[in-house]
């Protein structure tokens, strides 16, 4: 079996380098989906949804188009014949309330100053479509982050950094937001905002060994 261009839809650079640190080198395809117009009140089907939207998205915008991938890139959809797309969407949950990036700096602070101490769910919902199969896997992962008890003075300098407002959740646990999470449970990768396991186990559900695209692309 031919391996597949891998496409990222997302703009992330946190998704972007951590499918590279496993030797994947995606083509970055952002979807632009407008999550606004999906509202559920369950995180898991919240942003399995999302991200299944997002990868659509970008495999619509293929079919419709082949020599839309970027630069460099253009006409592969056609001398490949085969392209394999990865959408994924991430959220907060801590008590009842659920999170994505923080609307601005006071949004952020008064975000930190209710997770503090607390214990949270970060929820990243996958999807995978083989466009040449017309196969699909979606699924969900779920990671328990232990937030620090920090002071106001910590939140106000972290939260100018700038750093927790591009970042669903408010934090970037591989940038300054690791000095304030005493622990995790469970894949560490997906609180970045991509299960690197769970990718594995998706492709190989469609007949791909992972290791094979490490000579891809």
């Amino acid at each position: 079996m031919d391996i597949p261009t891998f496409v990222l839809a997302s703009a992330s650079p946190a998704r972007r380098r951590l499918l590279q640190s496993v030797g994947i080198n995606p083509i970055i395809y952002p979807s632009d989906f407008d999550e606004s117009q999906i509202q559920l009140s369950d995180a898991a089907e919240l942003v399995e949804i999302l991200s299944q939207r997002k990868a659509e998205t970008v495999v619509k915008s293929l079919i419709a188009n082949p020599n839309s991938l970027p630069t460099g890139k253009k006409g592969e959809f056609e001398q490949d014949k085969s392209i394999v797309v990865l959408g994924c969407d991430s959220l907060l949950v801590v008590g009842d309330e659920i999170h994505g990036k923080p609307a601005d700096a006071k949004d952020a602070i008064a975000r930190w100053q209710k997770m503090r101490g607390e214990v949270g769910q970060l929820y990243t919902g996958h999807t995978l479509i083989d466009i040449t199969q017309d196969r699909i896997r979606v699924k969900c992962q779920v990671t328990q982050v232990y937030f620090a008890e920090v002071s106001d003075r910590q939140i106000a300098a972290y939260v100018a950094t700038g750093e927790p407002l591009q970042c669903a959740g408010c934090f970037a646990i591989e940038g300054r937001g690791g000095l304030f999470i005493e622990k995790i449970e469970g894949c560490h990768t997906n609180v970045i905002g991509l299960s690197l396991p769970l990718l594995r186990v998706m492709l190989a559900e469609l007949g791909y060994d992972v290791t094979d695209f490490w000579q891809s692309n």
